[in-house]
């Protein structure tokens, strides 16, 4: 019996050694990815030395003879780093995920191929200016150096996840880089899928209610939404949920979950220190690695520092020592889905104006890991691609007989946006970079400026030209054979909003709606804010001058305006009403909620309970407004609506009538739904972090979720790429940290900034930034999320062109040697 212990005990140690020998085997193999930032290269492609030194936050600041070195540098530096993430952006776009991951991801291939921005960034190479071909060139050099350094002295395949997928890595392109905005264009957009939304509730409530659900942002110039069933018969009302994609690799937003983000600017004589102000803070999805890399460029126009994408050789958002910019999403309303008709003799043939007309048709070959090979056919009108109705759940509004095609301003064969970023980063002026803004495209963005004397705000993108006799006005979806309802080109780039030097010497943008004019000049009737830039006109009237310190201040403001401003109304037949209730009851827990809130001031700080008590109150709430009109399709609504909620609980144009249950017999009143809410709302809260209610924190529910978009949800490898954070903030402040919305963790923190920057131009070289995560995408690189926890605390790090500064604290410098 001893010797059977004796040798269980033996092959125990045994199995312990060989799995601690695995581990190392494993970190050895894994760790040789990551970049040696000491070490001398010499390469192809390069015309002078190469310096990347890398200060003591392993942001690479990057020194050549060449302005093309420059860029050959950066290409190095973001391959170094993020070979992974830029990989993975460039199948997204070219439809070519599902070779690694399967009948997953196929949905998606499908529809990248159909609208084929890729084949649109190929055409649009030819499109761009010679310095952004010299640009696109050697940053696609400094890419395939990289990819052939790791290949030649076996640098563990250039990223881990390379060991579990496919490590055959095409050469770098400079269509690949055109690809990538264009798939940002993609990210931020949202006005596809709410056409959809709005012809499929159109066709199941009164105008009336539609207004409510769906509102216009207050303004002049509101108009009468039409039934869709009017504009396109043969569809039937349906309360069916929408069917849409979840899966993390989308690059489709959920609604709600487009872009967003905030910049302001403020002039000399709004300054304490007497130079223009500047912060942005762009709001995407949260993922690790973060889609933002932090660099320094010294080009022969001067240093340029700020955030840049993996994959695209250009500060999109920073500043030099002479200009400052930002980016906020500008909400164009820049797609139309067209509803066209088939020749029912011939479906070969679609319905045009002018008579019927074929389809351009060309296949593709989608090839699938685990399945046979797919043949798509691709179909295109002179509207644009035709989409299968499976894709935004088109085929709920697609009458039989008919299919329907997408325009997009994005779809341009011939988009100069990567020479608008390239001419933007090297402007000296105001004016220089509004000139710049002229051939943007796609995405159409408020470009926030400010120089040492001027601020502005332009909007850049094209702006899609449609007849005022339109029929839905770009809301809804029409029939694409009638002309009023088809696109006459674009309005000239005059005809883009500009705001320059203000009087009030402050502009800024929330996604708010930043001027009123009649359709077709409108910009969009769907805006991504009506609450933040309240609280922000607030804090930048409450004082003459501002520093970088109070835009700091503001930028990382957690009062949220809808809470302050909902409570009171919903509430206001709750508070200090009823007779005291006995412990442990629904009544005493509702009683002691109320006094909790009555108390707050707005505040979504993640150490109270008020913000969650708050938030699932809201959530609770819609869900009784709605649910019983739309039924399933009420998910789609699955965040607070401030400015419905409002409308009904002050009986806007009848809007109290969504307090009444339509099924049951008896009349609810608005204070009844209200009560009803909270009582679900705590029930809830209750079951899921215990009956202590003021213990509650806001934090645990509204964790950041900078996930690993492939390995994320992976058993075990999750613990270990996975970033989670405990964060103040909510869908509605400043500091936005937008909710998932869905079960069975409503309140996670999906999408909010990712990047922030701060910029002043009293003294340039204190400016500062951030980003979300840490610089690496190699999840056992101790900068993968070193710079995550400062963010989280509402931290910056130093934003300085100063080149002795960076050397100073220097964790190395990589020396590239022309070969």
């Amino acid at each position: 019996m001893i010797t059977v212990l004796r040798w269980t005990f033996r092959a125990f140690l045994g199995l312990v050694a060989l799995g601690a020998l695995a581990l190392i085997v494993a970190y050895y193999f894994l760790g040789r990815s990551i970049p040696d930032h000491s070490a001398t290269y010499r390469l192809e492609g390069l015309t002078s030395p190469v310096e990347i030194v890398r200060n003591s936050d392993d942001v690479p600041h990057v020194f050549a003879g060449t302005d093309a070195d420059v860029y050959f540098g950066l290409g190095f530096a973001h391959a170094q780093d993020r070979l992974w993430q830029m990989t993975m952006l460039r199948r997204t776009v070219q439809g070519r995920l599902s070779e690694l991951f399967g009948a997953r991801t196929a949905r998606i291939d499908d529809l990248m191929r159909r609208f084929d921005l890729y084949g649109a960034a190929q055409a649009s190479v030819e499109a761009q200016d010679a310095p952004t071909l010299a640009a696109l060139n050697a940053y696609a050099a400094g890419v395939n150096a990289w990819i052939t350094t790791v290949n030649d002295q076996a640098l563990g395949r250039g990223a881990p996840e390379f060991f579990l997928f496919s490590n055959q890595i095409s050469a770098w392109r400079p269509a690949d880089s055109i690809a990538i905005i264009k798939l940002m264009a993609l990210q931020l957009s949202g006005h596809l899928s709410a056409e959809v939304l709005r012809a499929r509730v159109s066709m199941l409530l009164p105008d009336a209610r539609v207004q409510d659900i769906l509102p216009d942002v207050p303004g002049d110039g509101l108009t009468v939404l039409p039934d869709f069933a009017r504009i396109v018969p043969g569809v039937s009302a349906s309360h069916a949920a929408l069917s849409l994609d979840d899966d993390p690799l989308s690059p489709v937003p959920q609604r709600g979950l487009a872009g967003a983000s905030n910049a302001w600017a403020a002039s000399p004589a709004r300054s304490a220190a007497g130079g223009s102000l500047l912060a942005n803070d762009p709001h995407l999805g949260f993922a690790a690695p973060a889609i933002w890399y932090l660099a320094r460029l010294e080009l022969a126009s001067g240093g340029v520092i700020g955030a840049t994408i993996p994959g695209v050789p250009a500060v999109m958002i920073g500043r030099s020592a002479r200009l400052g910019w930002g980016l906020t999403s500008a909400y164009v309303d820049d797609q139309d889905v067209h509803i066209e008709e088939l020749n029912p003799e011939d479906p070969t043939l679609y319905r045009t104006p002018d008579g019927w007309k074929s389809f351009d048709t060309r296949r593709t070959i989608l090839r699938i890991k685990g399945e046979a090979p797919r043949t798509l056919t691709l179909r295109w009108t002179d509207n644009g691609p035709v989409l299968p109705g499976s894709h935004y759940d088109l085929a709920s509004i697609t009458p039989p007989g008919h299919v329907a095609s997408v325009s997009w301003t994005a779809f341009d064969r011939a988009d100069t946006s990567m020479t608008a970023a390239l001419r933007l980063m090297q402007a000296d002026s105001v004016d220089a970079a509004i000139e710049a803004g002229s051939l943007f495209v796609a995405p159409a963005q408020n470009l926030m400026l400010a120089d040492r004397h001027r601020v502005a705000m332009q909007v850049i993108g094209a702006l899609p030209r449609r007849d005022p006799g339109h029929q839905s006005k770009g809301r809804m979806p029409t029939p694409g054979w009638m002309a009023e309802n088809l696109w006459q080109g674009r309005f000239p780039y005059a005809e883009n909003p500009r705001f320059v030097d203000p009087k009030s010497g402050i502009i800024g943008n929330t996604n708010n709606k930043p001027i009123d004019r009649p359709f077709p000049r409108h910009l969009s009737y769907d805006w991504g804010d009506t609450q933040r830039i309240e609280r922000w006109k607030r804090l930048m009237l409450g004082r003459e001058v501002h520093t970088r310190e109070s835009f700091i201040e503001t930028q990382l403001d957690t009062v949220s305006f809808t809470a302050r401003s909902l409570l009171p109304l919903v509430a206001a037949d709750l508070w200090f009403a009823g007779e005291a209730a006995p412990a442990n009851t629904p009544e005493n827990l509702r009683q002691r909620a109320l006094d909790l809130l009555a108390k707050w001031n707005g505040e979504m700080n993640e150490h109270l309970p008020e913000p969650l008590i708050y938030a699932a109150w809201m959530r609770a709430l819609m869900d009784r407004l709605i649910r019983d009109e739309l039924g399933p399709l009420s998910a789609s609504f699955n965040h607070l609506e401030p400015d419905f909620v409002e409308r009904v609980f002050r009986n806007t144009d009848g809007a109290a009538i969504w307090c009444d249950v339509v099924q049951s017999s008896a009349v609810e009143t608005c204070n009844d739904i209200a009560r009803m809410a909270l009582d679900d709302a705590l029930l809830r809260l209750s079951q899921r972090h215990g009956g202590a209610l003021e213990s509650w924190r806001w934090g645990d529910a509204h964790q950041a979720t900078h996930d690993h978009p492939v390995l994320g949800k992976m058993p075990v490898l999750r613990y270990f790429v996975n970033i989670r954070q405990s964060t103040s903030g909510g869908d509605n402040t400043l500091q936005r940290g937008r909710t998932a919305g869905t079960e069975p963790d409503p309140f996670l923190n999906v999408h909010g900034a990712g990047f922030r920057g701060v910029y002043d131009f009293a003294d340039p070289d204190s400016s500062v930034f951030i980003i979300a995560t840490g610089q690496s995408g190699h999840p056992l690189s101790r900068h993968y999320d070193d710079l995550g926890e400062l963010w989280r605390r509402g931290e910056y790090i130093p934003m300085s062109l100063d080149p002795g500064l960076a050397r100073a604290g220097a964790l190395g410098i990589t020396h590239l040697q022309p070969r």
